[in-house]
């Protein structure tokens, strides 16, 4: 494990995708530069899936042959100040039938700023600066890449939005192209890195896509930083229809296996039978750890953290204050541990 800083700062690298990632963003945004906290965040940087192939990205990455902007703008916005007209602006989604039906203010400026400027990472950091964010948001990769899934019946599907819809156990997952590569920075960001955060969001379009750019897992995995995976609160139909969080864990090790995890983090209240009876009826399940995996986990080293993490909304959602503050508790153990191991050896 990476000891943090004397003083208590820590570099923050968070990895995913889709609303699972914006939200703990949203969180831990309130612990950077926050020195009047014992603990505080000094660098705080997202990793973003670029896979995304429906809704407003879909039709702007065909039009314009672009990266999808959806997973990023979402994540400028939980880092930008709430307060702001700006942040207001880029969530606002054009109505109607035309052409600009649908399509959101933030995607058509990432757009508009990728084709000025003729770098969509460039465009990315402009935009955030445009908003105030309070962290660096990197694209998983510049390639233009596609998911192509294998499925347990034999097809091969592609596009991500094809593979939550094929409602298939999916045998193997890869990128089109397959060598790929990250941003140098966001490489620089993971080897530097105090904590590394993995999760929540959909395993196999939010999670996985990350992991399979070239040099990624390899760096998440020599790292010297604490290692948090953080556990979905539901099944996703299509995609991990009956997954337990056991098989979570290994479906990511099943494709980075050089990564081994410090803390498991998980929600420990059991949803509404209102709650329960309306998802079912989509097909997902809450995400629960039997004892099995529980001592399987202990013995493998990993601490298994639960906490009340559920918004209280009638959608089954995390908390984003209460995610971020049990990250930043893994992160303060992890520093003690360290902080104790040194003294014993000293001594």
């Amino acid at each position: 494990m990476h000891d943090a800083n004397a003083n208590g700062s820590l570099k923050l690298v968070a990895i995913g995708g889709g609303t699972g990632l914006s939200t703990l963003l949203a969180g831990l945004k309130r612990y950077v530069g926050e020195r009047g906290e014992e603990d505080w965040i000094e660098s705080l940087s997202a990793i973003v899936t670029v896979s995304d192939d429906g809704g407003s990205s879909g039709r702007l990455r065909e039009e314009l042959q672009m990266l999808p902007p959806g997973d990023i703008r979402n994540c400028m916005i939980a880092l930008s100040e709430d307060s702001t007209l700006l942040s207001r602006l880029f969530r606002y989604r054009f109505t109607g039938s035309g052409d600009l039906g649908g399509h959101s203010f933030g995607n058509l400026f990432l757009a508009a700023l990728t084709a000025v400027t003729g770098d969509f990472a460039e465009a990315v950091r402009f935009s955030s600066e445009v908003l105030a964010s309070k962290g660096h948001i990197f694209p998983a990769t510049i390639s233009d890449v596609r998911l192509v899934a294998e499925m347990e019946d034999g097809r091969e599907v592609r596009g991500e939005t094809q593979i939550t819809a094929a409602r298939g156990h999916i045998r193997r997952l890869r990128l089109v192209p397959e060598h790929c590569l990250p941003l140098p920075e966001a490489l620089a960001a993971i080897q530097a890195a105090d904590v590394i955060t993995i999760g929540p969001g959909s395993l196999y379009t939010s999670i996985l896509p990350n992991l399979l750019v070239g040099g990624v897992a390899d760096a998440i995995g020599s790292s010297r930083a604490t290692r948090i995976v953080v556990a979905n609160l539901m099944t996703q139909p299509g995609e991990t229809d009956g997954y337990d969080f056991k098989q979570h864990v290994d479906a990511v090790r099943s494709y980075a296996p050089q990564i081994n995890f410090d803390y498991v983090v998980m929600n420990s209240r059991v949803i509404t039978a209102e709650q329960t009876d309306r998802y079912r009826s989509d097909g997902a399940d809450q995400i629960l750890l039997d004892e099995a995996a529980d001592e399987r986990f202990a013995r493998e080293g990993i601490e298994i953290v639960r906490a009340d993490l559920l918004d209280e909304g009638e959608m089954v959602r995390h908390d984003s204050a209460r995610l971020a503050r049990v990250v930043i508790n893994c992160a303060a153990n992890a520093h003690s541990r360290s902080v104790l191991g040194e003294l014993l050896n000293a001594n």
